[in-house]
């Protein structure tokens, strides 16, 4: 197979608000990486990025965000992560797109990456790559990073109007990549009036929380959300350490006065971030959590599940979805695919017991007619459930349309994995071939195909459908129909929801997205985002 390559100094080169960049040409996409987009002080709002003379390189990713706590690399095969060098300078974007013509107006797709709103980067993954995307549906994507943890989200507002929404900077940066994106998408093929946001898990969290910031209206007109909405189940409440508490808590490791909290702006990064560990260590004794994420005030309107959603954001149109397992964890080692159907019942009886066993296997075998029923003990009633009510909710009104899907499959990897959190996001990007557990599924050269079209063909007009697929209805606030991806792509109303419901009544309360402060500033923890 041939390949073709371009780098060269007077190659690739696009004239910016801010000056020339130079990227490359592989097989049919010119990529740029490490675009800066911004600049910020810690804890304060970005600002444009200065001008330049000359031409600026763009040929190497730039930092991603500093992490509290190290990832360790562990079970990669079910997420392949790359890790990548941390730093404050981490307002940078990557783009791929299949032109250069200004007159061009393709539809710009800007990816936020999972990991809550702590951990991740925008090259985490491997299937993040979005150069398939740009070379086989016709679109410019972004991929944004931005400041995370306590870098974005430490609240210090009660210290001055200097500080103000020091608890929403994180977010206040994609706003600036979006300004950023308005200002010089053309350049690269791009239509800045055609602008799809979508990230996965926390990067669906921060779709809804740019939908609840006036900041950015006119900034995206479409959007979509992946495995981002955690709104079923039963959760543990934690209770949340105050913020002033916090502050005061990381300033007594630092050996800090509070009237000395400017100093909390420069101290080196590294040490910064030991001292926030310290405290998240002490809260944590007290069973207190210290959570990071964007703080309700005048700039961000609160979760549009518990605060309403906006009028604006109501005039968005909408993807959203999950998939069938998500945090799955499997209870038996036995080959799920070899039992017989015997065995499969009896992985949910000895879950379930007897009698609600046998009524959820009821339930399973109507929703999922010829499914191996041994997967009605692992089903997510977390996310599906907030994603249904999500759907409902938005489409009050006969606003914007919202359009939901499920990705169902079942991997023939280890013991038989459903889909998992995470696992639609290489069909998405068009990188299934990549991802080497993709091609352990039935019907997978299909998902590979048409999970991508259908992402691409909402970004282009904001309405999924297309030939090869069923008829995809929006939801409306009394039924969501779903198009469901798996060994036969079909399309639903709400199919499941007794179901989920019922286990949701057999589930005790769990703990989700809370882990123990480590002990030791060398540990960390498995990436499973």
């Amino acid at each position: 197979m041939e390949h073709s390559f371009t780098s060269t100094r007077d190659a690739v080169v696009v004239q910016t608000r801010q000056g020339k960049l130079r990227g490359f040409y592989y097989d049919d996409v010119f990529n740029f990486w490490g675009v800066r987009y911004a600049r910020a002080r810690r804890f304060r709002m970005p600002v444009p990025p200065e001008s330049w003379e000359g031409v600026r390189t763009a040929m190497a990713y730039g930092h991603v965000s500093p992490l509290l706590e190290d990832p360790i690399p562990d079970f990669e095969l079910t997420v392949p992560h790359r890790f990548w060098p941390e730093g404050e300078d981490c307002l940078n974007l990557n783009i791929a797109t299949p032109t250069l013509d200004t007159n061009a107006k393709k539809p710009v797709m800007v990816w936020f990456h999972g990991g809550g709103f702590s951990d991740g980067s925008a090259i985490a993954h491997i299937a993040f790559e979005g150069d398939n995307m740009a070379r086989n549906h016709d679109v410019v994507m972004v991929c944004v990073n931005h400041r995370l943890n306590a870098f974005g989200f430490l609240d210090l507002s009660m210290y001055g109007d200097e500080y103000k929404n020091s608890g929403n900077v994180g977010i206040a940066d994609l706003v600036a990549a979006l300004q950023w994106v308005q200002e010089n998408i053309q350049a690269f093929g791009g239509d800045p009036n055609n602008v799809t946001i979508f990230g996965q898990s926390g990067g669906g969290g921060k779709v809804n929380a740019l939908g609840q910031s006036p900041a950015a209206d006119g900034l995206f007109q479409k959007a979509i959300v992946m495995s981002g909405v955690f709104d079923g189940g039963k959760m543990v409440e934690f209770p949340e350490a105050d913020p002033k508490e916090v502050v005061q808590e990381i300033l007594k490791e630092l050996n800090l006065r509070e009237d000395e909290l400017d100093k909390l702006e420069t101290v080196d990064f590294r040490l910064f971030i030991m001292a926030v560990n310290r405290m998240r260590r002490t809260f944590g004794k007290r069973g207190q959590v210290v959570s990071w994420g964007p703080h309700k005030n005048d700039w961000y309107l609160g979760d549009p599940l518990r605060d309403g959603f906006r009028d604006h954001f109501k005039t968005i149109p909408m993807m959203i979805g999950s998939t069938l397992g998500e945090f799955y964890n499997s209870e038996t080692a036995k080959n799920k695919w070899k039992m017989t159907e015997a065995e499969q019942e009896q992985v949910v009886l000895n879950k379930y017991g007897e009698e609600s066993g046998r009524k959820l296997l009821d339930m399973f075998r109507r929703a999922y007619p010829g499914k191996n029923v041994a997967y009605a003990a692992f089903l997510d009633n977390l996310v599906r459930p907030g994603t249904v009510k999500y759907a409902r909710k938005k489409s009050e009104g006969n606003h914007a349309p919202i359009y939901v899907y499920l990705l169902a499959s079942v991997y023939q990897f280890e013991t038989g994995m459903p889909a998992w959190h995470n696992s639609d996001i290489p069909y998405v990007f068009g990188n299934a071939e990549r991802i080497q557990y993709c091609c352990a599924t039935k019907n997978w050269e299909a998902l590979a195909e048409l999970m991508p079209a259908a992402f691409s063909a909402f970004a282009h007009k904001g309405d999924p459908n297309l030939d090869g697929l069923p008829d995809w209805a929006p939801a409306d606030n009394e039924k969501a129909p779903t198009m469901i991806f798996d060994e036969t792509i079909e399309a639903k109303t709400d199919f499941d929801m007794e179901m989920l419901a019922f286990v949701d009544s057999l589930t005790p309360p769990v703990s989700f997205g809370i882990h123990e402060p480590k002990q030791d500033e060398e540990e960390g923890h498995q990436w499973t985002y």
